[in-house]
């Protein structure tokens, strides 16, 4: 199997598949592909984790039901949804990695999609998109989707780093994830930026997103209004309300 990541702004994942060789992908990720591609739709990835149960905790974190298997020979090509940076991660048994709603572009066989939640409850009503990510296990080489510029942060032990919910891109499993309330009236009515951030607390790596898809449609909002008269206005206004419906739910 060969991998190469194409393009700069909006780049593309292009894999040549040799025969028997399979790459496994959540519905709706595939760009282009030759006609030698067996495509079929799958519940398991071979990384142990399979059946019904399993994937519906891949609804929760943000996947499919089903996942479609791709199997070679041939080549297939993944496009970013997003001005960004697609990267490869390598993924062994015991290491987990945590990844923002529908960053996982595509996987090799043996690399297990789930869910990974927020310890409370109430971090979850509170946390908005931050609070449900998806967990990627198992053993074999992962594809993730990031939006806009990228950072990196080694976090020490015990360091912790606040971050925006939308702006978590993926970080490894070693590191702690919690819902945080900034106190202070001022902050619950006035705080623009997040009355509720992310405390991620090392030791681990973290990458972190500058332009995530749901604060990337809150800005376009405004700018998205009607025509002239009354009735483009209702259009416009409709047409605006479907297209940032349909991005906030991804």
């Amino acid at each position: 199997m060969q991998a190469e990541v194409k393009g700069t702004t909006m780049p593309i994942l292009e894999v040549s598949l040799e025969r028997g060789e399979q790459v496994v992908s959540t519905r709706g990720e595939l760009a282009w592909m030759t006609e030698s591609i067996q495509m079929s739709q799958t519940m398991n990835t071979g990384g142990g984790g399979g059946g019904f149960m399993q994937g519906l905790k891949r609804v929760v974190g943000g996947g499919g039901l089903f996942l479609t298997r791709y199997e070679g020979p041939g080549a297939i090509t993944f496009a970013a949804k997003m001005p960004g940076h697609i990267m490869p991660v390598d993924i062994t048994p015991g290491q987990a990695y945590y990844v923002h709603r529908h960053g996982w572009l595509c996987g090799t066989q043996g690399i297990t999609p789930s869910v990974g939640l927020q310890q409370t409850f109430r971090g979850g009503i509170y946390g908005g998109d931050g609070f449900v990510l998806e967990k990627l296990e198992g053993q074999g080489r992962a594809w993730i989707e990031l939006s806009g510029e990228l950072t990196t942060y080694m976090l020490p032990p015990n360091q912790t780093l606040l971050v925006h919910p939308g702006h978590i891109g993926m970080f490894q499993g070693s590191v702690q994830f919690q819902i945080t309330r900034m106190r202070g009236i001022a902050n619950a009515f006035f705080g623009g930026d997040g009355f509720h951030l992310v405390a991620l607390t090392g030791p681990g790596q973290i990458w972190l997103q500058s332009m995530p898809l749901a604060i990337l449609a809150a800005s376009l909002a405004p700018y998205l209004g009607g025509g002239g008269d009354s009735t483009g206005k209702a259009l416009g206004a409709g047409a605006a309300g479907g297209i940032i419906g349909d991005m906030l739910r991804g």
